[in-house]
Order: structure tokens, then sequence, then C-alpha cells
């Protein structure tokens, strides 16, 4: 009985093989026909990486799209660290560099808490810059985009 058994499981693994074999002559590559932002290529094969972003530098600020539009970057920031330790950002942005750096200066409303209260230091819930700043980079988007700029500031 269990020689039966067996040889019944090893029949329908070679019928599932060949089945599955089959399919792979349809589709292959096997990623069911999905194509991604990176295009129909399998999971596995490693292709060539998209060109590094251009930065417009020297730019100086970049126009607003919508009223109360966090600052846009206008230079890498690639390397730069912005965490619990440490915000590279500061270094240049801070009200106490900004001059001898050449940079905008952080808003004063980073300096203030929730009840209004005015702080030494940059508040604790402005502290992350980059979650509501970000660089503008000279990239093609990743999907259609059919947004206007506020009439007002065109």
């Amino acid at each position: 009985m269990k020689r039966l058994v067996l040889a019944v499981m090893a029949v329908g693994m070679l019928v599932a093989g060949a089945v599955q074999s089959a399919e792979e002559l349809h589709n292959p590559g096997g990623i069911g026909g999905v194509e991604s932002l990176r295009g129909a290529s399998e999971l596995e094969a490693t292709r060539a990486a998209d060109a590094m972003k251009r930065f417009p530098r020297d730019q100086g600020t970049i126009d607003s799209d919508y009223v109360y539009q966090p600052p846009l970057v206008p230079h890498t920031i690639r390397n730069y660290e912005v965490s619990l330790n440490a915000n590279k950002c500061l270094a240049c942005h801070s009200w106490k560099n900004a001059n001898e750096m050449g940079a905008t200066k952080i808003s004063v409303t980073h300096y203030q808490t929730r009840e209004g209260q005015v702080l030494s230091d940059v508040s604790p819930r402005r502290y992350f810059c980059l979650q509501c700043h970000v660089p503008q980079a000279d990239a093609k988007p990743l999907v259609e985009n059919e947004f206007q700029r506020v009439d007002a500031l065109r």
C-alpha cells in the first residue's frame, strides 16, 4: 500500500512539474505579466542602475507650487545624517551658522513649541527636516501627473 501511495505521489509531482514548465513557456521570467516601475524584468535579474538625479545647484530658492509648501532643498542631501544624534542641515541653516555659510536661515517657527513658547534651539517637532523639506531633482515623474500650480503663485 505504501508503494502505491508513493508511486501516485511521484506521478503527481511529475505532472505538476510538466504543467509548471508549460506555464513558464507562456510566461517567461515568472513575473506573471506584471510590469513594475522598473519595467518587465525578473526580480532576480540585475539591470544597470538609473542615472544619478541632477540637482539645480546655485539656483537659490525654488518657487512654491502651493500655499504653505515647505521650501524645497536646491542641493543634494546624499550622505546627510539627520538622526536623533546629529542633524547635518543645522550645520548650515541654523541661525548661528547661516550667514557664515551663505545659507537660508531656519524659520523662527522652527524654534517654537506647539503652545508658542520660544526655545533657544530647534523645537523637537521640527528637528527632522526631511519630513517636510525634500530635494528638488531634475527627474522624470514616476507616474503621470496633471498637477497645476496655484494661480496666485504663477
